[in-house]
């Protein structure tokens, strides 16, 4: 294979079927073959020209899976064959602050993957070694794509919630985030409440693992927390600061919102909701490559899976356009065997 084909962008939503030629890994890198590459909201950094110089393409994508096929120099624990997979943080260096001090997600010299380096809207991509993340049987490339960025980010969050088995744990928003958020809640242990705007997704919450619904356009869904006990954790996966304000008051005594979703608008807070309680609210940006291997595992035993629809990668404009709009249901993703 001497050449390959990729989607790339420059500018804002100015997409391009190009042909690139396949070159060798640089040191501490490898060339992987791609499978599948999921389609997710936080492509909008590439894809809509939110980076240092949208002029230069690149290509987006950062929930990668596939097979290596060239090692780089330097690579030793990483073999032509292997089946991996490449999520947003692309790697961390080992060597600067953040990582001398174990902190790998928060590594100054790290790529973001699609965004600051080519992503997996391509049949190729390179990645660091440091990055890399070994993928378990039993899972295909389409059902582990996802995971490797959505899953990773509700697994991470809900691995924060503080509170003894059977703890009331809220996931707000049942969209690309929130419905696998339901799932890993519920394999997790914990007592799940679902948190939707409208009826019309009770039914969906309920099979994917939520123990009661509120529905926030009927009341106060703060109100209908605290009838419930109050939340040990609060997920928020939708991106609206103005939907996570109102549920602050239903966080039980040293409970924590933790905010996933990225809105434009702010998250207000009153004062004596934090003080009194000790509440508090994060934010959480995904996990390391061990801590993604450990989540794709916990999913593997537990069966999570994602709600897909497929596009194959010369419709990859379509398949964004698609995740915008909101009607993607749940997650899309690039399959590079269809069409």
């Amino acid at each position: 294979m001497s050449e390959y084909r990729a989607v790339q962008v420059t500018g804002s939503r100015n997409f391009e079927l190009v042909t690139r030629e396949v070159e060798p890994p640089p040191v501490g890198h490898v060339r992987i073959k791609v499978e599948a590459c999921g389609v997710c909201h936080s492509d909008v950094l590439a894809v809509e020209g939110m980076r240092a110089d949208p002029s230069q393409p690149v290509v987006p994508g950062h929930e990668v899976v596939g097979v290596i096929d060239a090692v780089g120099d330097g690579v030793t624990a990483w073999r032509v064959g292997d089946r991996v997979g490449v999520g947003y943080l692309g790697g961390h260096c080992g060597e600067c602050g953040g990582c001398r001090r174990g902190d790998f997600v928060n590594c100054e010299n790290q790529h973001q993957t699609g965004t600051t380096s080519d992503g997996g809207y391509a049949e190729i991509i390179t990645a660091r070694s440091s990055g890399l993340v070994r993928m378990p049987d039993g899972m295909s490339a389409v059902d582990a794509a996802p995971l490797l960025c959505a899953g990773l980010t509700v697994y991470s969050a809900l691995r924060q919630a503080d509170g003894p088995p059977g703890a009331l744990v809220a996931v707000q928003g049942i969209g690309g985030l929130g419905h696998l958020g339901l799932q890993y809640a519920d394999k997790l242990g914990h007592r799940v409440v679902a948190i939707a705007r409208g009826p019309e997704k009770r039914e969906l919450a309920l099979r994917l693992g939520a123990d009661a619904y509120i529905d926030s356009a009927a009341g106060d869904p703060g109100a209908a927390l605290r009838q419930l006990g109050g939340a040990t954790a609060i997920v928020a996966t939708a991106a609206s600061g103005a939907s996570m304000t109102p549920l602050i008051p239903g966080l039980a005594p040293r409970g924590r919102m933790i905010v996933l979703g990225a809105a434009p608008d702010p998250v207000e807070v009153s004062t004596p909701d934090l003080i009194f309680g000790g509440r508090s609210i994060t934010g959480s940006l995904t996990g390391t490559s061990i801590e993604n291997e450990d989540n794709l595992d916990f999913a593997v035993r537990q069966g999570i899976r994602p709600m897909t629809e497929i596009f194959p990668l010369a419709e990859a404009p379509r398949a964004y356009e698609h995740m915008m709009s909101g009607r993607v249901r749940f997650r899309a993703v690039l399959d590079m065997t269809a069409g």
